[in-house]
């Protein structure tokens, strides 16, 4: 499991809308993966905070509330960046050297697969095909589509986004 390098920063609000969530659903069995969809919805991810605030609402243990959160590929127990990185791994991307991109933003950023940075600007992710075969090796950040990269590439299309935003890598 990624390291998570981001503190857990849930407010008041978000902590009232979880635990009317959790007293909408609680009397339903299998409540805990509607719960736990909807606390994602609400904080962006799963930290162990809302687990044990879901385990706790719900009368399970926190160890269930984590085996279902890490059974299922979509649920996230780390932050999301602002800017959402995916690097595909699919065949065609990876026989394309989509490897070496993702080892070139990783090196850029700091930091591994499945991991936000400390300002929470970017987090990086692979996943096994996009859809766009044609354009090999790809790279997503949010909805825009990087096709035909090289690892020269990366550093130049990572900076318009950082001073987009003002700041440094």
């Amino acid at each position: 499991m990624a390291e998570n390098s981001l503190e857990f920063k849930g407010t008041p609000a978000q902590e009232e809308k979880l635990m009317a969530v959790i007293e909408k659903n609680k009397a339903f069995p299998g409540a805990l993966l509607p719960v736990l969809h909807e606390a994602q919805e609400i904080y962006g991810y799963l930290p162990i905070e809302v687990q044990q605030m879901v385990a706790d609402g719900l009368g399970v243990s926190l160890s269930e509330v984590y085996g279902v959160a890490t059974f299922y590929s979509r649920f996230s127990l780390t932050p999301k960046g602002k800017y959402q990185i995916s690097v595909c791994l699919g065949t065609a991307c990876y026989v394309k050297g989509s490897d070496k991109i993702l080892e070139e933003v990783e090196k850029k950023l700091g930091i591994k697969s499945g991991e936000c940075t400390p300002d929470g600007l970017f987090s990086i992710d692979s996943c096994r095909c996009v859809g766009a075969c044609g354009l090999a090796p790809v790279m997503m950040i949010g909805e825009e589509v990087y096709g035909k990269l090289t690892p020269k590439e990366v550093g130049k299309i990572l900076d318009k986004y950082i001073n987009e935003e003002g700041g440094a890598q």
